[in-house]
């Protein structure tokens, strides 16, 4: 067996790895957190998710954890922020205009405060309502104001990965072009994703890559994969996050993530029964 005694931060991504095909948690998951917690384990949900979408997820079991939202644009503990990765106004307004001519998508401008669309569409709109639970219908959102810009979530019905990506590929360097699930493409700041985000949680609590554990399924969740030693492609990953993850674990349908934190606190405890 594994020896995971070291570990000290565990980040897992939400949808296809934490939770199920119908975006639930496993219903042993606030058990097995309160078995991590009392070993002096941090949790980080790691998700292109709002903030306090996640906060709602979590209920009242998520109050000691590390939230890592908006694609790592957020990351706030306790109600403090420690790390707020905003686009420049001037990207804000580019990036909408972009996102207008492609045929198909609909546009989430993700604040801070909140997330605000143009577009009521129900196909749209139940997915919006999914994932942003502090949410605004705006007329145009070129004149949204008094708010820091977190990303631009483009809604692609029509496939990310061949329809709007090709469309901000040559922006990557520039911005992070993320396709972050089938229908969802992620435009943020140059430094927003989920692995520099991971950096400065372990910066903040002095926690190194080998003391950490991280789960994800898709390709926002690759540098998260290169930051973590103990980094866990879920067997429904993406092909890209397989071959940067050293490890595999079943599938988010077979509780993948719950099994391998149940090997964690197997480890703790045969470490105090030696001891």
């Amino acid at each position: 067996m594994t020896n995971f005694t070291g570990i000290r931060l565990i980040a897992a991504d939400m949808d296809g790895t934490l939770l199920n095909s119908r975006h639930e948690l496993n219903n042993d998951f606030h058990t097995v957190y309160g078995k991590l917690k009392a070993q002096h384990i941090l949790f980080a949900p790691a998700s292109g998710r709002q903030l306090y979408n996640l906060q709602n997820k979590f209920g009242d079991t998520g109050g000691d954890m590390i939230f890592i939202a908006e694609n790592g644009s957020h990351v706030q503990y306790k109600g403090r922020d420690i790390l707020v990765q905003s686009l420049p106004p001037d990207k804000v307004k580019m990036l909408v205009t972009m996102a207008r001519n492609v045929p198909g998508v609909y546009i989430i401008l993700c604040g801070k405060k909140q997330a605000y669309v143009e577009s009521t569409v129900p196909e749209f709109m139940q997915n919006v309502e999914m994932y942003y639970d502090r949410r605004m219908i705006v007329e145009d959102l070129l004149k949204v104001e008094d708010d820091e810009f977190l990303k631009i979530a483009i809604c692609d019905l029509n496939g990310s990965e061949i329809n709007s990506y090709p469309a901000f590929r040559h922006l990557e360097g520039e911005l992070q072009v993320k396709v972050s699930g089938k229908i969802w493409l992620d435009l943020s700041h140059q430094l927003a994703n989920k692995g520099r985000a991971l950096q400065v949680v372990q910066r903040e609590f002095n926690i190194s890559p080998e003391q950490t554990m991280a789960f994800g399924d898709y390709l926002n969740d690759v540098e998260m994969m290169q930051q973590a030693y103990y980094s866990y492609a879920m067997s429904n990953a993406h092909p890209s996050v397989k071959e940067v993850a050293r490890f595999t674990a079943k599938s988010n349908e077979e509780n993948g993530v719950g099994e391998v934190l149940d090997q964690v606190l197997e480890s703790f405890h045969a470490r105090q029964i030696i001891s």
